[in-house]
């Protein structure tokens, strides 16, 4: 019999312990039939203040990821999505390849990632030069970029915030959001993509795009976006941005 409520899919969410923006904006973005259910990863040391700092994190997701999934499995979800982006950007396209094998495997159900979710979104839109705008700490920026060029990508340029602490990545506010976008764009952009989960992007990119005129991808809407039209749900949601209103 199915779910009451996840009657279409119910859809495991893998976040870090630390993350407060991500349930939230999954389930602003939810459709009828569909639900969402998180396990946390327990991140003990949630600094990011150096690049050692955010290696330790990532060391602790590693340790953390098999722990959560293990748990949420047990709701027997239809979908694995994870809602952390770092891990899923760091080696670049083999790195993303390992990720999905490694979540495949031990979830035996199909899975979503950030990074996937943000390179189809954009080859979606058309996009092939565009500038990258993160939380993080330099370190990730050699990741991503790999990331993008490696899928067939420009990135002419990238914005790091360098917050100081994996809390302190949902504290951004638009205003300071909204001054980064503007530096960030230009005449010689397709689109502009922003990664990190924690970081609260998907309203204000949305009314980004009506005064840059261009796609502004949120990775919290790619990555809704591709949970949903990989399996088989083609709601449009309106004030999500392109992808989720058109796509």
């Amino acid at each position: 019999m199915p779910d009451v409520l996840g009657y279409r899919a119910k859809m495991a969410v893998i976040i870090p312990s630390t993350n407060t923006i991500v349930e939230a904006d999954f389930n602003a973005l939810r459709v009828p039939g569909v639900t969402f259910h998180a396990g946390r990863m327990h991140i003990a040391q949630p600094r990011l203040s150096t690049d050692a700092d955010f290696e330790h994190l990532l060391e602790q997701v590693d340790r953390a990821f098999e722990v959560a999934l293990r748990d949420v499995l047990t709701c027997k979800p239809d979908v694995l999505v994870m809602g952390m982006s770092a891990p899923t950007f760091w080696g670049g396209r083999s790195g993303n390849e390992a990720f999905l094998a490694r979540a495949s495997r031990l979830a035996g159900i199909p899975v979503t990632t950030g990074a996937q979710s943000c390179a189809e979104g954009l080859t979606a839109l058309g996009a092939r030069r565009i500038a990258v705008l993160t939380p993080y700490q330099p370190i990730m920026r050699e990741q991503i970029v790999r990331f993008f060029e490696e899928s067939g990508f420009e990135v002419p340029r990238y914005e790091d915030l360098r917050c100081p602490s994996a809390t302190a990545i949902a504290e951004v506010t638009e205003d300071t959001l909204r001054a980064v976008l503007r530096r960030l764009d230009g005449d010689d952009l397709d689109a502009i993509v922003q990664a990190g989960t924690n970081l609260s992007m998907v309203r204000l990119a949305a009314e980004a795009e009506r005064w840059l005129a261009k796609p502004v991808v949120a990775i919290n809407a790619a990555t809704v976006w591709r949970a949903y039209r990989s399996n088989g749900i083609t709601e449009r949601i309106p004030n999500a941005g392109t992808l989720l209103e058109r796509l």
